[in-house]
């Protein structure tokens, strides 16, 4: 079912107050006051969720506003979906897409700070195919006219998107339309047929990506251009081959299980699939459910797990 944009979202209005969520839950309590005087930031906050939830506007949000030593407070409004009856709730779940990004950093930063890897490794010290990297001449041109990469990418480099790896979200020409081809696009939205939000079909495993990877030209030489890419999916194979265990066993037993987040998984439990809140795309200045919880492309085992925008939280 479709609904109508009646009301257009005010991109920056919703920023402001996404920011002044998430930085509230940064400040001591007195800071977080003198920031928000003389208004009260809990009041502040179910305000802007009354304000945005609603037909024409978004189904519905959960906020959550914390301060150290505080106990959180969850402010939930509306439902799942626009048609869902089920309401949102501190225990609604989420497609946290590119905030898997950070998850994978910190899984990441564990073992720089173990000793097993170093900030400033050269990634071909654990994937060897990634030494002799080639560098379009053009970015985004020609995927032949290409020149031998002047510097190793390290784990930095894909730590800050500054590795040249070529992210077929973000490319254009005829690399996007290799990287398709070749199932090298991570990341999962819908099992709806649009072309907007596919991303081809994939290959099979963190190492047939990282493989496939290592044989597409660069984009930008490492480390002298900033350009998001999937340096972070990168790294999921990397924590494989430095630990020995899965991607997602490691985030599991390294982050999640000590975290006490017992449910954030690549893979959503049918049994949890309630829980979902539908997704919903901007397709024609109308919103459409691209993905339902009741069959949700996230209750699949994800063709690899996608260390930059694979979790559900």
């Amino acid at each position: 079912m479709r609904h109508a944009l009646d009301n257009r979202l005010d991109r920056r209005a919703v920023m402001r107050g996404a920011a002044f969520a998430g930085l509230s839950a940064l400040l001591t309590p007195g800071l977080a006051y003198a920031l928000a005087a003389p208004g009260d930031p809990v009041k502040n906050l179910r305000a802007f969720a009354e304000r945005w939830v609603g037909p024409g506007k978004l189904p519905g949000m959960v906020i959550a506003l914390g301060a150290p030593g505080q106990q959180t407070q969850y402010i939930a409004r509306g439902t799942e979906g626009f048609t869902d009856a089920d309401v949102m709730t501190p225990d609604t779940l989420f497609r946290i897409y590119s905030m898997t990004k950070p998850v994978t950093g910190m899984a990441t930063m564990l073992l720089i700070d173990e000793g097993k890897l170093g900030l400033d490794q050269p990634l071909s010290d654990i994937l060897p195919k990634f030494a002799k990297m080639q560098v379009q001449v053009t970015p985004d041109g020609s995927i032949t006219d290409l020149k031998p990469a002047k510097a190793q990418i390290t784990i930095r480099h894909l730590l800050t998107h500054t590795s040249g790896l070529a992210y077929g979200i973000i490319q254009k020409g005829p690399i996007r339309e290799a990287l398709m081809a070749k199932g090298l696009v991570p990341g999962q939205v819908s099992r709806l047929q649009i072309p907007s939000l596919s991303r081809g079909t994939h290959v099979q495993g963190l190492q047939a990506f990282t493989d496939g990877m290592a044989q597409m030209p660069l984009v930008y030489e490492p480390g002298t251009h900033w350009s998001y890419g999937p340096g972070l999916d990168v790294l999921g194979h990397v924590i494989e081959v430095v630990t020995g265990q899965p991607f997602e066993v490691f985030l599991k037993e390294r982050l999640f299980d000590p975290l006490g987040m017992a449910s954030t998984w690549f893979q959503v439990p049918r049994s949890q699939a309630r829980r979902l809140a539908t997704n919903y795309g901007v397709l024609g200045g109308k919103l459409v459910p691209v993905d339902g919880g009741a069959d949700s492309i996230y209750l699949d085992k994800p063709p690899f797990p996608f260390g930059g925008a694979g979790l559900v939280s």
